[in-house]
């Protein structure tokens, strides 16, 4: 990070900590007092609320993961403009930045911060998305599925071998109904059904 950065993002810190101290209270109250507020758009500085998109792309351009993408699952004979990489991470850069369903790609397209931290001149509209995501198999997904175990790979080979010395398993109990009251083990959950946890 650049040394000006670190002090502006110092200052910007100090300078919070004093105004939310008990000790530097005004006396004003009520305190959520807004004034009248001024918007203004700015002609050389633009906005995203995606701030974490820019490590996620290093991260992205330092595994290959792009280029893994395409070699892995070539779904299209002419990348007429979009390649599989761009569809794949089109659809996982719009969840980062809040997205929830492919219709929210349309958000994304006409947001133009957006586009220029992706350093794209265009994104695929949730229509092309869509017909991208129809186009898949069974075979290609598992297609895709190695992509990422490549970069998962490049990443495992980074760690140090004290990294490997322990492993945690993190796992999660899963009630199943069932029709057995008199089973062993048996007893209601939550939502009042017979159940016998599962590990």
């Amino acid at each position: 990070m650049k040394l000006n950065v670190t002090r502006q993002l110092s200052r910007r810190e100090r300078r919070l900590k004093n105004r939310i101290d008990k000790a530097n209270w005004s006396g004003q109250s009520p305190m959520i007092a807004p004034s009248a507020i001024q918007y203004e758009l700015a002609d050389r500085i633009q906005a995203t609320n995606a701030g974490g998109l820019g490590v996620v792309q290093q991260m992205v351009k330092q595994l290959r993961l792009a280029e893994s993408i395409n070699r892995n699952c070539p779904i299209f004979k002419m990348h007429l403009p979009y390649s599989e990489a761009d569809h794949v991470l089109n659809i996982a850069y719009n969840l980062l930045a809040g997205g929830t369903c492919l219709e929210h790609l349309e958000l994304r397209r006409k947001d133009e911060a957006y586009l220029n931290a992706l350093g794209a001149e265009r994104i695929p509209d949730p229509t092309t998305a869509g017909d991208f995501c129809r186009r898949f198999s069974t075979w290609d997904i598992v297609a895709l599925q190695e992509s990422f175990n490549e970069a998962r790979m490049k990443v495992w080979q980074q760690q140090p071998d004290s990294f490997f010395d322990l492993a945690i398993l993190e796992a999660d109990g899963t009630q199943v109904e069932t029709y057995g009251e008199h089973k062993e083990g048996m007893s209601m959950n939550y939502k009042k059904e017979w159940a016998r946890r599962l590990a």
